[in-house]
Order: structure tokens, then sequence, then C-alpha cells
């Protein structure tokens, strides 16, 4: 595949840092004679440090009234274990997955519309101060996947194409932003295999510093004549590259369905990630997943099986179960809709969950009896498999059956209290410890 090389290598934050003050002090009379210019020749300017003509006054989102109110109502209902409590943190419309700033305090947040958020605790205080569109001079499509390089470069994943932005935390102010295109627009996948289904990437940089991103597969169920196709691109997979010029890239893991989470355990390097399940099969089967991956190449059954379930359509059920496959590491129920996970690595909470794993269901669509909803927590054992499975938050689903939340996220602020994304309120919550 052809890749899109930048003058910016891991280790240059300075060199970065230095080319975004440039940026900032461009002539602000300039900017102002010069209409807008569309996304694809924005991303241009960009990266050769030039400004768009984007209007340098964000708006940002309203974080007080009728609508943060009726979320914190809301959050009443909202159970936890002893000693914990959850407030709304930030209000931001279409929140998805979150990648907490290494130094400043902030973080930025994936949707899967056209706007990834900058939300910012100015004073310290336990509540984003500022929330505000991030590079809104370029149009993203569905970046639904943020995270960090081990040196503070941010990357978006969108659908199809990652970008790669410098000193973000730093240089977010204004509309324009220095930029690396890691992988253009069409490259990470064929164009012919874009769909609406299944589309929403989540990525992560490993402890070899290469950039994993999920890629869902699009079909409930992908047809036989597609395998081999899909095998060869990632689909249905994991695949991972340099994070900087989407060089190397290989094919880390296969036999998924949809992930649309992943996290790094911090002590062994394994990569944990959720799994969706099928739909059409009946309200209990297929289990959702949670999954190890210990080593490129691994196979984790899809679409021959998942969970304990073989699955029927296109007759699969009738092949012999290929070789190989690695079994989930837990098994959630049916059409919950395991979304993202995250390893706590914080210290307020007591140790029980102290390198654990934290997991987020975004509640289920097609169920008799809705489920989901809610977080779950994971303890590891002494070898580093899995070993109980319990539900930490719940209340997001009333005993009516109304959805009052759909967590997405999960993610550990530096005091170590736990942020939860939900999509469907637009919200941030904030859970902390106190015994």
């Amino acid at each position: 595949m052809k890749s899109i090389r930048h003058p910016f290598k891991p280790g240059l934050l300075a060199t970065a840092a230095a080319a975004a003050a440039l940026l900032a002090g461009a002539s602000l009379q300039a900017q102002a004679q010069q209409a807008p210019l569309p996304p694809n020749v924005n991303i241009e300017k960009l990266k050769q440090f030039k400004v768009s003509g984007t209007d340098l006054n964000i708006p940002p989102v309203p974080q007080e009234g009728r609508n943060a109110n009726a979320i914190r109502e809301n959050l009443k209902r909202v159970k936890l274990p002893p000693g914990f409590k959850i407030d709304l943190y930030a209000v931001v419309p279409d929140a998805r997955h979150m990648a907490v700033a290494p130094t400043a305090n902030m973080l930025f947040v994936g949707t899967r519309k056209t706007t990834v958020w900058a939300v910012t605790d100015r004073n310290s205080d336990g509540y984003a101060d500022e929330v505000k569109a991030f590079a809104p001079s370029l149009k993203f499509t569905n970046p639904n996947g943020v995270c960090w390089t081990k040196d503070g470069f941010l990357i978006v994943a969108e659908h199809n194409r990652i970008l790669n932005f410098p000193a973000a935390e730093f240089f977010y102010e204004g509309p324009d932003v220095a930029v690396i295109e890691v992988v253009p627009q069409g490259g990470l996948i064929p164009v012919e295999d874009e769909s609406f289904n299944h589309g929403a990437r989540t990525c992560r940089v490993g402890p070899d510093g290469m950039l994993y991103v999920t890629l869902g597969q699009p079909f409930n169920v992908q047809p036989r004549d597609k395998l081999a196709h899909y095998n060869k691109w990632g689909i249905g997979g994991i695949v991972r590259m340099n994070a900087f010029d989407g060089s190397k890239r290989e094919v880390y893991a296969t036999g998924i369905r949809n992930s649309v989470g992943q996290a790094f355990n911090p002590k062994d390097g394994s990569l944990w990630f959720t799994d969706n399940q099928t739909d059409g099969m009946g309200d209990d089967i297929p289990h959702g997943e949670i999954n190890r991956a210990t080593k490129p190449g691994q196979f984790f059954g899809y679409p021959w099986i998942q969970g304990k379930t073989r699955i029927t359509e296109h007759g699969y059920d009738k092949d012999p179960l290929p070789p190989n496959i690695t079994a989930a590491q837990v098994l959630t129920e049916a059409h919950a809709a395991d979304l993202g996970l995250t390893f706590y690595t914080g210290r307020q909470f007591p140790a029980k969950y102290q390198g654990g794993i934290f997991s987020a269901q975004h509640g289920s669509w097609n169920r008799t009896k809705p489920n989901g909803a809610q977080l779950l927590f994971t303890s590891l054992k002494p070898d580093g498999t899995a070993d109980k499975t319990e539900v930490f938050a719940s209340g997001w689903l009333d005993e009516e059956g109304t959805l009052r939340g759909r967590p997405v996220d999960v993610a550990v602020m530096k005091d170590g209290s736990l942020l939860v994304s939900d999509d469907y309120v637009g919200a941030i919550y904030r859970i902390t410890y106190q015994p």
C-alpha cells in the first residue's frame, strides 16, 4: 500500500510545537479576507502549516442549563458499589471513545459524526469548563477512534482515514493545527468496502510503538466470497502499522465480527478487545466476547463460531471448526453490545479494582427484553487471564425497558477517577471513590 510520508517523526515534539506556534501567529487580517477552503484542500494547507481561513472563534458547547440538569437527575438512578459516586463531567454531544491527555488536564473525544471534541478542565475542579470542536477546519468522517502515541501525538482514526496531530493538547485552541496524514482518505480499507454498518474504528498504540486499529466487517455475517478479501485487509480483525506514516502495515488478528474497543494490559503487553454479537439468532445467543491477544496471527473463530454458538448463516455451522481458535476470555450476555474497555491503572479505587478491566455495554437494540447499558468489571488471575466478571454500574436501563443512557467508553483520569462516555445522552460522566 502506498503511504504518505511526512517530515514529522517520533521525538520531534519541539519541532511540532515551533511549527504550531508559527501557525498561531499568522496574520489574522489575511485569514479574515480568505474564504474557508473545502476540507480536502484544508488538510493540504495544514500539512504545510498554512492557514485555512476558518473563523478563529470556536463556539463552546453550553455546560449548564436544562439539559445538564436533566442529565444530573438521571444519574441518580445509577447504582454503584458502596463508596462510589457518579457525576456529570461534561456535556459532549455524541460522545464516543476518549483519549485522556498525557500532560494537560483535558481529553479528546471522538464521535460517529463529523466532530472530535476537546474537553478541558481549566481550573482542575473535576468538572469540564470548556467543550469545543477540535480542528474544525477539517471535516472528519466518523472519527470514532482517538488515542495517543508514547510521545504525545494524538491519533484520530476515521472510517477510512487516519490522522496524527503533533502536540494537540497544547495547540488545539485555534481551528488550524499541524497534521500528519498517516493513512490518506480511502486507504484504510478499499473504498468499495465502505459501509454505514460497523464503520466505527478504535485505536491504541502498543508497547511496540505500533498503531493498532480495529476494522469491523460490515455484514451481520460476512458471505463466504468475502473471506479471503477481508482477511487480506484485516476487515473483521485488527491491523497494526507505523503510527506516523502507515508503513509496515500487517494484519494482527482475524476472526472478529466487529470490535469497538481495545486496550493493552500494561503489565504484560497483551491486547484485550471486545467483540459484538451476531444479530437475529435469538435473545440469548450468541454471547458477547472480551478477548485477549498475546501474539500476532491469532484467529478468534468468526464467522464459524462466536462464544459457544455455531453461526448458521451461509452454512458456516456445516463446516468443521477451523483449527487453532483462540477462545474468548469473557462471555457476556447476548446483545448487550460490549464496546470500550480500559485497564484501571489508578490508585483512587480500592485494591480489588487495581489492574483489572472496566468495560462498557452500550445496550441491546434487537432483544425482546432489553439488556446492557451498564459497566462491567473483570478481575485478572496472576497469570494475566480473566478471573471474574461482575456488574459495576447499572441503572441507565430502567425497569420499564427505557434507556436513559448508553455507555460507550471508559477512561482513567490522572487522579484515578473513571470517565464514562455516553453518545445517547451526549455526555461524559466521572466516577470517584471515597471510603
